[in-house]
């Protein structure tokens, strides 16, 4: 039997509490799940694409064997494809969420049926947590504590430290 690989796509910037929920989650369905860290130009980073996949990396050391962190730069289909991979591990937190991965999912089936895409409802107490978010509440001063790792509050913190906090003053 040949070898499960899925792929869980995202910008990861940055990895929250609910990311890594789903890739935990996730990585019992298959036999190998890559983490796939990509850019989307319609979202402006807080963190570099190297940044971003050595602090996804750093965060999943502890994990578990069967995941890796890829960078990618190109259509999610033809990644999953060069990758040899059959599923497409996909996180919902809700019926927003739930609306825009159908459509993305439809038109993914009409680039290549072959790769399935599964949905994962995020933990209920995780439900809330989007990386947009997350660096919003850091900019404007907010705790961020309990939506990352410790580690990753420190990396966005810092961050924030260089390009200035919001309402200030």
């Amino acid at each position: 039997m040949a070898e499960r690989i899925g792929i869980y796509p995202g910008t990861f910037d940055p990895i929250t509490l609910g990311h890594m929920d789903i890739i935990e989650r996730g990585s019992k369905l298959v036999d190998r799940l890559i983490i796939g860290v990509t850019t989307n130009i319609a979202k402006s980073p807080m963190f570099s694409d190297d940044e971003r996949i050595a602090i996804v990396k750093r965060e999943l050391a502890g994990v578990g064997g069967n995941i890796t962190v890829v960078g990618f730069n190109s259509l999610l289909m033809d990644f999953a494809e060069a990758q040899g991979a059959s599923v497409i591990i996909r996180g919902i937190r809700g019926v927003t969420d739930f609306e825009y991965e159908y459509q993305l999912t439809g038109m993914n089936r009409q680039l290549n049926d072959r790769i399935e895409t599964i949905f994962l409802m995020a933990d209920v107490s995780l439900q809330p947590i989007a990386s947009r978010l997350v660096k919003e509440i850091a900019l404007y001063g907010g705790d961020i504590s309990k939506f990352v790792t410790p580690a990753i509050r420190t990396d966005v913190m810092a961050k924030v430290d260089q390009v200035g906090r919001r309402g200030a003053g």
